[in-house]
């Protein structure tokens, strides 16, 4: 199955930016879709809820205006990322605003319902549901999730245990759909990696933290370029769903990165109400794997352009070898 024209032919690179809790708003989206990328934000950003009437409205306009200007190199599409479930108390009037502006592209995560995928789908939108493993897959697409965003090890925030050959390899055995592959992707050859393991998309995040546009403390940034892998930590404290957060954070934050609490999953918290989640997102920062490939602080047009060139270095030295292994097995055939 193609990719859907909209994630196909308006696209510089592979990629969907990742809606990151409080730092993606109106500057960072316009950027990235401007560079040639997709980009989202979760509509829970925008508070009170009448702010997100006045983004999506926002982003249409420069987005038209932009490509009014520049046909020769249009914009992404954007998306907006809705949270499904029952702590998200503004789920509707969110899926409502998204309906009247047309939104492109909606990423559904925790829950997915056949409903909304059918609003969504009444004006031509796209929705792809995160997941972590194959069964939630399976589930999402049977309640009519046009594509799937694997969420595999090593990915910022909210992110799974399995290895990302392990999870598309499952998924591809019935799925021919749409696949964004999110984990520890943070430079050009990691795109074409998720490419080559059968993803159709790169889905990144953690590095836009560190571009100017992003709305994340400059302490924040600085601890993203100065961090690796080593710096990561998983657990469920901070939202009762397991992800990963910088440990410098929660150093910084008083707590003991090797030996944090268990939180109970059924106090889940994402933002949608009262202060303590928000605060813990602000103050506990959740970042992925990839970052170690993040050396400097750059606007979203610098970084999408280092990696364009990252992306056409990696595909003509994966030609060059395997011209090269071509050639011995021509060799030794002789």
């Amino acid at each position: 199955m193609a990719l859907p024209s909209i994630l196909r032919d308006r696209l510089r690179l592979p990629v969907i930016a990742s809606p990151l809790f409080i730092i993606s708003t109106p500057d960072l989206v316009i950027a990235q879709c401007k560079a040639g990328i997709v980009g989202s934000f979760p509509s829970l950003n925008a508070r009170p809820v009448s702010l997100l009437d006045e983004w999506l409205h926002r982003i249409r306009e420069e987005l038209a205006e932009w490509d009014r200007d520049h046909p020769e190199t249009p914009s992404a599409p954007f998306a907006v990322n809705q949270i499904v479930h029952k702590t998200n108390n503004r789920l509707d009037e969110d899926v409502e605003l998204c309906v009247k502006h047309k939104v492109p592209v909606i990423i559904t995560s925790l829950g997915a319902r056949e409903d909304l995928n059918t609003t969504i789908h009444s004006y031509g939108g796209v929705v792809l549901h995160d997941i972590i493993t194959d069964r939630f897959a399976r589930k999402a697409v049977e309640k009519g999730a046009d594509g799937l965003i694997a969420v595999a090890a090593g990915a910022g925030g909210h992110a799974g245990t399995l290895s990302p050959f392990a999870l598309v390899q499952e998924i591809r055995e019935w799925f021919d759909g749409p696949i964004a592959l999110s984990g520890s992707i943070a430079n050009g050859a990691a795109i074409l990696s998720a490419q080559a393991m059968g993803a159709d998309l790169a889905y990144m995040g953690s590095a836009f933290i560190a571009t100017k546009e992003a709305n994340a403390d400059q302490g924040y940034k600085d601890m993203i370029v100065e961090s690796a892998a080593d710096d990561i930590v998983y657990s469920n404290l901070f939202t009762g769903v397991h992800g990963n957060y910088l440990k410098p954070s929660i150093v910084k934050a008083g707590l003991d990165p090797e030996n944090l609490p268990v939180s109970d999953p059924s106090k889940m918290n994402f933002g949608s109400g009262g202060n303590q989640s928000a605060k813990a997102w602000r103050d506990i920062w959740g970042c992925g794997q990839g970052i170690g490939a993040v050396k400097e602080m750059q606007s979203v047009a610098e970084f999408v352009d280092k990696l364009a060139g990252e992306y056409e270095a990696a595909k003509a030295d994966l030609i060059a070898k395997t011209a090269l292994t071509s050639g011995a097995h021509l060799v030794a055939a002789e």
